[in-house]
């Protein structure tokens, strides 16, 4: 990516995102579809608790954080704000989105796992939205993912991943979580204390 700095998206960028948006039956614009000339990078990060900080600055508008989540599209390992007419580079630490919460319904093979995310999207957990999660290979700690839109995730917080565990299943040699007629895996039954 580009060291030069740049402007949040313009007025004009963000107007026309707003026009897609209103555009769309789901609210989301398709970011999908657009291939604006790159930009640069922007002094923007995505903190791993969910955060947004501009030029170091945690953004405290919970709607200008919406409006931005909605124009973020992931390429490859790389993530940027995108509107028709500009695509600016931002930083992830971990995952873009939080799953702050989730809803459960229906026991064993027919549960379904509904998550909202810090953003407030919500997708219910399945074949199109998997669960996944990494083990850190030196504290073996694990860090729960569940896919939200496009290749973006969102990072299981601690207490939701607590109250998963609690309603977790064995299958073929894991324990994991069933939703969407899925079995997501977690953790080997032969690691279980």
């Amino acid at each position: 990516m580009s060291e030069k700095s740049v402007s949040p998206p313009t007025a004009e960028g963000l107007a026309e995102t707003a026009r897609a948006a209103k555009a769309q039956a789901r609210g989301l614009p398709p970011v999908h579809d657009w291939n604006p000339p790159f930009c640069g990078d922007l002094d923007m990060r995505i903190a791993r608790d969910g955060t947004w900080f501009y030029q170091g600055s945690p953004i405290s508008r919970p709607g200008l954080v919406r409006l931005f989540s909605t124009i973020l599209r992931r390429d490859g390992d790389a993530y940027f704000l995108v509107t028709p007419v500009e695509k600016v580079g931002i930083t992830v630490d971990d995952a873009p989105f939080v799953a702050v919460d989730f809803e459960a319904a229906g026991t064993g093979r027919d549960m379904t796992l509904t998550f909202e995310t810090n953003v407030g999207d919500r997708v219910t957990a399945g074949p199109e939205h998997p669960i996944r999660v990494e083990r850190d290979a030196g504290t073996g700690e694990p860090s729960p993912y569940v896919h939200v839109r496009a290749g973006l995730e969102a990072l299981i917080d601690r207490k939701s991943f607590y109250r998963l565990v609690e309603i977790g299943d064995r299958q073929e040699g894991w324990f994991g979580l069933w939703s969407g007629g899925a079995f997501f895996r977690i953790i080997p039954e032969t690691e279980l204390p």
